[in-house]
């Protein structure tokens, strides 16, 4: 299989996970009365299988690399906290499907800014007036869904 072909079914793969996680961890919060307390569980259930996949592939030793990284890099963790705690606190509110629909139009926004910019080192990719219709289109769809 090519790169390509891999990498993509790979994020079609985490694309069809993320829906299914702000749903179970919605429900989950909404059943103990706590989002913040659901988050906290996904997170030890993460943490459990990321230490496993770790252990299973290269092992630890990269883990003594981690304090000569720049700082500021380790902030993609807030990232996620926010994510899986305002999922977890608005899809019982406001749907899944909405929730999802507005975080993807967000990733959409930011990556499209990221490659324009070559920001955190990403590679340049100029967001063309096909791309900018894309996000535009997304917005669009956006708009219909919560009409309907």
């Amino acid at each position: 299989m090519p790169d390509t072909l891999r990498y993509a079914t790979i994020m079609l793969a985490a694309g069809i996970g993320i829906p299914i996680l702000a749903a179970l961890n919605a429900q989950l919060g909404a059943r103990i009365g706590s989002p913040p307390v659901a988050a906290v569980v996904l997170f030890c259930v993460a943490l459990s299988g990321a230490v496993l996949v770790m252990l299973l592939t290269q092992g630890p030793s990269a883990i003594a690399r981690l304090p000569e990284q720049p700082k500021h890099l380790f902030l993609a963790g807030l990232f996620v906290a926010f994510y899986v705690l305002s999922i977890t606190f608005v899809a019982p509110h406001f749907g899944v499907g909405n929730a999802v629909f507005f975080v993807l139009l967000g990733q959409m926004i930011s990556a499209a800014l990221i490659d324009q910019f070559g920001l955190f080192g990403a590679a340049l990719r100029p967001v063309t007036l096909m791309r900018g219709a894309g996000i535009g289109f997304m917005g669009i769809g956006l708009f219909l869904i919560q009409r309907g």
